[in-house]
């Protein structure tokens, strides 16, 4: 979700590392194997075993997760934001207008264990399931890398765990009427004080085409850095689409429903001039109040933190097709 804050104006040069995918990233950037490992075995000699799912909560039941990234989802010559950083630096306004208070006011008490995620609309597979049972259905887990970009201007390169969007849809089989897909937040204003003030329209909400949801880089994260989704970033499931701005990835889902029709999104409703449907990260077309030309890197530095921003975050080779033809100052 977006805030308004001013940026900070510093400059960085990017590295002159020359990527042969345009998603490579060093292996240094990796958190090393053998830690993982290292966790794995703790499993073992606690007799958890392979059996780990069966005995522990839902809300743990989603750490199983790979040894190692997907070697198809690296990146190039940067590295991976600090943990504590992700995990602290956050917009999720149903916890708060500043980047602190997600992670205070969503872990007072709010649980996020046995949650069930709702597929529905126009699909011949409708169900309403634990999310590790989700998991379960869809094959397990993997590890990428992503690249993250805020709409506004800065951004971090994130480890997420989770499965490929296209294996929940082919799970749901859309019929032939279904053009979108609609992510559906949680409502619960009795534990989350801001849904209680009802400065926005809760829950909140966002939508794919078809075609973008079905993309190899649309991803339903359940983790990060090789642990379940905190409160702050989403917890226990969340959209990522990597090659839009961050608003359009969708927290702590509840519903992804099939549909005919474009769906009202949260904040193209409020301000559909500053904040479109597709919102694709766009260096040239810029936000009504400040230019998208450049981003902050979290973490880079006061002095270094600043590095051009790339036509689609730098996924235009992957995801260019999907908007062939269309104008996309017009198409934000």
């Amino acid at each position: 979700m977006v805030g308004f804050s001013d940026l900070i104006n510093v400059t960085n040069q990017r590295s002159n590392y020359i990527p042969i995918r345009s998603w490579d990233l060093p292996d240094s950037a990796v958190t090393p194997e053998h830690m993982y490992m290292r966790r794995r075995e703790f499993l073992r000699l606690l007799g958890f075993g392979v059996a780990v799912t069966a005995v522990l909560p839902a809300s743990l039941a989603a750490a199983s997760f790979p040894d190692s990234l997907n070697p198809e989802y690296k990146l190039n010559g940067v590295k991976l934001t600090p943990e504590d950083l992700v995990t602290s630096y956050n917009n999720f306004y149903e916890w708060g207008t500043s980047k602190d208070q997600p992670k205070d006011q969503a872990n007072r008490g709010w649980k996020t264990e046995s949650w069930t995620i709702e597929i529905a609309g126009l699909c011949a597979s409708p169900r309403k399931l634990l999310v590790d049972e989700l998991i379960q259905l869809v094959g397990g887990i993997e590890r990428r890398n992503y690249r993250h970009r805020c709409v506004e201007a800065w951004s971090m390169v994130i480890p997420w765990d989770g499965f490929p969007l296209k294996k929940l849809i082919d799970l749901a089989q859309p019929t032939s009427e279904a053009k979108f897909v609609k992510f559906i937040s949680f409502l619960d204003p009795a534990n989350c004080p801001a849904q209680r003030a009802n400065e926005l329209p809760w829950p909140y909400t966002e939508g794919l085409t078809l075609a973008e949801a079905s993309n190899e880089l649309a991803f339903l994260a359940t983790g990060l850095y090789g642990k379940p989704l905190r409160n702050q970033n989403g917890a226990p499931i969340r959209l990522v689409v990597p090659w839009k701005y961050g608003y359009k990835s969708a927290k702590s889902l509840v519903k992804i429903e099939f549909v005919a029709e474009q769906p009202p999104t949260t904040w193209n409703v409020i301000l559909p001039n500053e904040y479109g449907f597709y919102a694709n990260v766009n260096p040239n077309v810029d936000h009504p109040r400040w230019s998208q030309k450049s981003e902050r890197v979290i973490g880079g530095g006061f002095f270094s933190g600043k590095q051009p921003t790339l036509m689609f975050n730098g996924y235009e080779k992957q995801v260019s097709h999907l908007y062939a033809g269309m104008d996309l100052r017009k198409n934000f």
